[in-house]
């Protein structure tokens, strides 16, 4: 599997996760999204860094080739999805607690 496939993958479960399997709907919410930019600024700024001074490295064959800030834009699926599948387990375990502030 590609690294571009895996990133298409991650994000589609990851969306699924939130919206039927814990029902949390954070992709539904405008908070989720007023305030995802500022998780892709500190996104891009850490994998600028790493790959720009060759820390991390990609197999061209294996990327689409389209970088942002030195990074391959499949990293930011890649972003999306782990911070889409933490917030959403988070939103659902604080409704199953009972925290109300955190849901």
């Amino acid at each position: 599997m590609s690294y571009t496939a895996a990133a298409v993958l991650g994000v589609a479960l990851a969306a699924a996760l939130d919206l039927w399997v814990l029902r949390t709907r954070l992709l539904a919410r405008r908070e989720f999204w007023l305030t995802y930019p500022i998780i892709v600024f500190f996104q891009l700024l850490s994998n600028g860094v790493l790959t720009g001074r060759s820390v991390v490295r990609y197999d061209p064959a294996a990327i689409l080739g389209l970088r942002v800030l030195y990074a391959p834009a499949e990293d930011l699926l890649f972003g999306f999805a782990l911070v889409l599948t933490t917030l959403s387990l988070w939103c659902w375990h604080a409704r199953r607690s009972g925290d109300q502030a955190a849901a």
